[in-house]
């Protein structure tokens, strides 16, 4: 997916959605002379919308399948998208008309709001699908993953030669500082790419923030440092864990992106699944009692 998605052939599905809504909202008009029974989804207006809603969700509910028929001819992914996307949103329209807004505490309502967070969580997926693909490009840097990957172990490397020259205490410091690293974790820590690195003190065991707490600490010792050496390997441990903050919150950076961009799906998928049986249940109730 990509931004030509919502222009494809020209705009062809937002005409074809526009041309729906207009027409479903005619039709719900035409029931305004009928005083004896006002707008609702029993007249045969409102089961014309709520067919044609119906439709539209099961066809709606078929880009999955048809994503992963490669070898399909019926349509290219990408129209099927922009339909997805044009006709998802015109059936906001068609169904409120359906039901003329009217709500309450039943199974009807139920497949409506459903419906809602299905449109929703769908508008969401699409804006995270053109906007995050450039983020996460302009992260990178013209680069990929590994090789900033490779990178980070090439500095961490970097880290432990230069740790071998300092005393034991800062020596244990800033290894555990490398092996209490954390990338990545559950859910919340990624989508908000929450910090997690923490380094081994004197005094136990501490957020490490950024780095932030072990560049301090070598801000602290470059200044006391005795000999020439010394200060100069402080120097190279600060540029290095200077260098590690970058690289760390590219990377951290980059899981949050890539969690935003499927987060979405662990909804949508589940809650189009929840509509199809609301609308079967919606259905079935209708031809039983209506």
């Amino acid at each position: 997916m990509h931004e030509s998605l919502l222009s494809w052939q020209r705009f062809r599905y937002l005409y074809i959605a526009l041309a729906l809504a207009g027409a479903s909202i005619v039709l719900y008009i035409t029931q305004s002379g009928n005083t004896a029974q006002p707008p609702n989804g029993g007249t045969w207006q409102g089961y014309t919308l709520g067919t044609v809603g119906a439709l539209l969700i099961l066809w709606l509910s078929l880009l999955g399948i048809r994503k992963r028929q490669y070898s399909s001819n019926v349509g290219s992914v990408q129209s099927w998208a922009s339909a997805h996307v044009y006709l998802g949103i015109a059936l906001l329209v068609v169904a409120t008309l359906h039901c003329a807004a009217q709500f309450g505490w039943n199974v009807h309502t139920l497949a409506y709001v459903l419906m809602c967070l299905v449109i929703g969580t769908g508008i969401y997926g699409l804006y995270v699908y053109l906007h995050l693909p450039r983020a996460m490009a302009r992260n990178h840097a013209g680069r990929d993953v590994n090789s900033w990957m490779k990178e980070l172990g090439d500095v961490d490397d970097g880290i432990r030669d230069a740790a071998g020259n300092v005393d034991a205490d800062l020596q244990a410091m800033v290894l555990s500082a490398l092996d209490l690293t954390r990338l990545g974790g559950g859910v919340f820590a990624q989508i908000f790419a929450q910090d997690r690195c923490r380094v081994q003190t004197g005094s136990g065991v501490i957020s490490n923030q950024g780095q932030q707490a072990l560049i301090d600490e070598l801000s602290r010792r470059i200044p006391d440092a005795r000999v020439v050496r010394e200060a100069e390997t402080l120097n190279e441990l600060m540029a290095l864990f200077g260098r590690r903050q970058v690289i760390l919150n590219l990377l951290r950076k980059d899981v949050q992106y890539r969690a935003l961009l499927k987060i979405w799906l662990y909804f949508h998928v589940p809650l189009t699944m929840a509509l199809l049986v609301a609308l079967t249940i919606h259905i079935i109730v209708v031809f039983l009692y209506w």
